[in-house]
């Protein structure tokens, strides 16, 4: 490689390795020195050029006799260094290194194997590519990701990494088996399950049955909820029997890479998920990640296999309605670029965790009625926002919804107490409110229905506010009860609608159900 290709580096080689001093301490202090420099400007350049063609690219511009000792010292400067892809440059020492199995070399398999071999774990690689295999073992990158390449180099030359078609008995002393294959759509857009059912039956037939202790088996392929109680888990357990709990421990690890970055994505993720049999923490994993620092979730089978389907189908949306409100705007001729300027900056409420918690439908006097307003500027200028058309018909979906899940379990005719009428807490904006269509649907259904909101005065109630609550619920004055008698009456159901109920005093064993954020 050419001086060319590293302008940001020739101009101070001459300078700093000018051999002509007879002093060899203050050569070596221009040696350090310099070697310093190029660390620093090879982890700046790390995401284009990999960190051995960098040096190998040092070593053709300084003569040739200090060409070793300013590699030694450049690979000196860079430990404890961090590059952009978020891996340090130098090999990082382990103090309790594991021995781990990774199924499926693909993008997100073969950045784990590297990664963890970069942190000192001895990794065996599995894959049914006979060709990807014997590239692995030559040094050769099955992908295209910046960072990898270097770190499988290292990898091999320390002898931990090694890759194979064949299990065999590789399996009797690996302490985790992570599952990455792949999980390709189905004609009818299910995931395809084939790889990860086999690669189970090739897990359990290839660990022994009397080890000290379980194998964590971490599946980080995406797949539906389900998957781990419905078909990992029996297929362990036909084939293992009496010995599946002493043999193994099933997991569910997602990943959350991203192509271009996912070095920096493995080592500071945006968090970790680890999905147990009874939600408690995995020790084995706890060791793998304790050099990651992010947010630490674990839970359940389902809660994890979902994750990875509610962040991408957010992420999505989040790219589709970012393309509609663009449409409207070049068929406005307005400024795309300036309207989501406007919008990001606003980080109380757009960008931010607000409105996102599983709750309540939305309501009240601003967003329904501008959302149909929208729709039809959508409609009119022919932008087709069809994401922003559903938007109505999710929110009646959802009120149903809410419906069934507030009387879940009751009997016809039962007693029920709705606490909070308006949209929001105290507030006698009625206009619109969610609440009203579930009061309606508790009427309609049969139910005997109080109402406590202690901010709604029915003879108080003027203008749209008037004409809309009555018209939506003539018998409103009939049903709203005092905050001594929704105390008193032995309900069936009281049901939190916003934080009116904060006003009641109610029996510890009464029946609540919150409909304003869901369990």
């Amino acid at each position: 490689m050419s001086e060319a290709h590293y302008p940001n580096l020739h101009p101070l080689l001459p300078v700093s390795l000018e051999l002509k001093t007879k002093n060899e301490t203050c050569l070596n202090l221009r040696l350090q020195n310099t070697a310093k420099f190029i660390a620093s400007s090879i982890s700046k350049q790390f995401t284009r050029y990999s960190f051995t063609r960098s040096l190998r690219a040092v070593s053709s511009l300084v003569p040739k006799p200090i060409a070793p000792k300013i590699r030694a010292m450049i690979l000196g400067q860079a430990i404890g260094t961090t590059n952009p892809c978020g891996a340090p440059l130098a090999m990082i020492g382990q103090q309790n290194p594991m021995k781990i199995a990774i199924f499926g070399l693909g993008y997100v398999g073969f950045t784990a194997m590297c990664c963890l071999a970069h942190e000192g774990h001895s990794v065996i690689g599995f894959d049914i590519s006979e060709k990807k295999v014997l590239g692995v073992r030559r040094g050769v990158s099955p992908i295209l990701e910046a960072g990898v390449e270097e770190m499988l180099e290292r990898g091999l030359a320390r002898g931990l990494i090694s890759a194979h078609t064949k299990i065999g008995n590789r399996l009797d002393d690996v302490e985790v088996a992570i599952v990455c294959v792949g999980t390709p759509s189905s004609p009818d857009g299910s995931h395809n399950m084939t790889y990860v059912a086999e690669v189970t039956r090739q897990i359990a037939a290839g660990v022994r049955r009397d080890r000290p202790k379980p194998m964590t088996v971490a599946y980080r392929s995406t797949f539906r909820p389900g998957t781990i109680e419905g078909l990992v888990r029996p297929i362990l357990q036909a084939e293992l029997g009496a010995d599946f709990e002493r043999a193994v421990e099933v997991v569910y690890y997602p990943e959350f890479l991203r192509e271009g970055s996912a070095v920096q994505d493995y080592f500071t993720p945006p968090k970790v998920v680890v999905g147990t049999a009874d939600g408690e923490p995995n020790e084995a994993l706890r060791l793998l990640n304790k050099n990651i620092h992010a947010p630490i979730f674990c839970v359940g089978y389902g809660e994890a296999e979902v994750t990875k389907f509610v962040d991408n189908t957010w992420h999505a949306v989040k790219v589709a309605y970012a393309n509609e409100i663009g449409r409207v705007c070049l068929q406005l001729d307005l400024s795309a670029a300036k309207v989501s300027e406007i919008f990001l900056s606003d980080t109380k409420l757009n960008i931010s965790s607000y409105y996102m918690r599983p709750g309540g439908a939305f309501g009240g006097s601003c967003l329904p009625k501008d959302v149909r307003a929208f729709q039809h500027i959508a409609a009119d200028c022919g932008a087709h926002t069809y994401l922003v058309d559903s938007l109505l018909r999710s929110n009646e979906a959802h009120k149903y919804r809410l419906l069934q899940y507030a009387v879940d379990g009751l009997q016809p005719g039962a007693k029920v107490l709705l606490a909070g009428l308006a949209f929001k807490a105290d507030t006698d904006d009625l206009r619109e409110s969610p609440n009203i269509d579930l009061a309606r649907g508790l009427l309609r259904d049969g139910y005997q229905l109080h109402i406590f909101d202690p901010a709604i005065d029915a003879t108080k109630l003027v203008g749209a506010n008037l004409g809309y609550a009555y018209t939506q619920m003539p018998s409103l004055s009939a049903l709203l009860v005092s905050k001594e008698t929704a105390e008193a009456t032995p309900y069936d159901r009281v049901i939190l609608a916003n934080a009116t109920g904060g006003y009641l005093t109610l029996r510890d064993d009464i029946s609540l159900v919150k409909i304003g954020e869901l369990p």
